[in-house]
């Protein structure tokens, strides 16, 4: 580790750091462990037991001047916001959960026909799971997202398909028709 140790009329410096007192105790036995030519504690400490570099400057006719922090350059990763479609992080959930969900639902199933399965994520940012008939319309799952969430009556929404991004703007049409069978659906607030 290579580490500047300069010397201030008022006191001493490590790297940029801040200003240590001379009159500081455990300041004076760091520069003793120096003088004498041995590694001070602090910096065994730091290096884990490595091989320390103490380079010195003598700046003793100088006062200590807080060095102005240099410019870094963002070196991280961004992330875009705003985008009109959401990443959807799949999350598995239990089959429990799947299950209370689905024994919750006020969606009447006729087992005789095709079913599937249709997850919506809320504008609040929860989700339901909920089986549908195939023959089962748009409308119908509205209907659910207000009975399920109360809240949402009053609410002017849309629903949307995940990709292709669609507005499913025709409610009569069945959820075959609208070929979003096993699908995730969007909640948007208008």
């Amino acid at each position: 580790v290579q580490i500047l140790l300069k010397l201030w009329r008022n006191g001493f410096s490590l790297d940029d750091g801040e200003l240590r007192s001379y009159s500081d105790p455990t300041n004076a036995q760091f520069l003793e462990s120096v003088k004498r030519g041995e590694i001070p504690l602090e910096l065994q400490r730091l290096v884990h037991g490595g091989q320390v570099n103490l380079d010195m400057e003598d700046h003793q006719e100088q006062e200590y001047v807080k060095p102005r922090l240099r410019f870094k350059a963002f070196s991280g990763e961004g992330q875009k916001l705003g985008s009109l479609t959401p990443e959807i992080v799949s999350t598995p959930s239990s089959p429990e959960e799947e299950e209370k969900s689905i024994l919750n639902a006020p969606v009447l199933i006729d087992d005789s026909i095709p079913a599937t399965k249709i997850q919506i994520r809320l504008a609040d940012g929860s989700r339901l799971i909920q089986r549908f008939n195939q023959t089962h319309r748009i409308k119908h799952i509205r209907e659910f997202i207000i009975q399920s969430r109360p809240a949402f009556a009053t609410t002017d929404f849309v629903l949307v398909t995940t990709f292709p991004n669609k507005e499913l703007t025709d409610e009569s049409l069945t959820l075959q028709e609208a070929d979003i069978l096993n699908t995730v659906i969007l909640q948007q607030l208008k």
